[in-house]
């Protein structure tokens, strides 16, 4: 369902700002096994090609250009554990600190008392 609304909203915000007109579509429909491809483009560059199994597993990837004229390239997967967007335009997270590795490190080949099994002697 998001694919769906997330073409229609690209292909409604071109056709709103720059009249564009799809120039490619193809579609590709196996009803016997679910499963399917499509591809698309439009007259202002807005591009997207998706292939998968419905309701199990889709990957595919989109390409628009922004107000600002920047390319748009989002790759992604979407499966049962969810959708997996990649892209060098998504926000990453900073690098983990060299002294927090450390301690992490250190955590691991130290284990405390209290997280090492119990062993229970039996008294005679």
């Amino acid at each position: 369902m998001f694919r769906f609304v997330a073409l229609i909203v690209i292909l409604g915000y071109a056709t709103a700002q720059d009249h564009a007109a799809i120039t490619t579509k193809l579609q590709n429909i196996v009803n016997g096994d679910g499963t399917y491809a499509y591809e698309y483009q439009t007259s202002n560059g807005i591009a997207g090609q998706e292939q998968g199994t419905g309701g199990e597993y889709a990957q595919g990837s989109f390409a628009y250009y922004s107000p600002e004229g920047e390319l748009i390239q989002l790759q992604y997967s979407a499966d049962e554990s969810g959708f997996h967007p990649t892209g060098p335009h998504l926000p990453t997270p900073p690098p983990i600190p060299e002294h927090v590795l450390r301690a992490l490190e250190y955590i691991r080949t130290h284990p405390s008392p209290e997280s090492q099994p119990q062993l229970f002697k039996r008294r005679i």
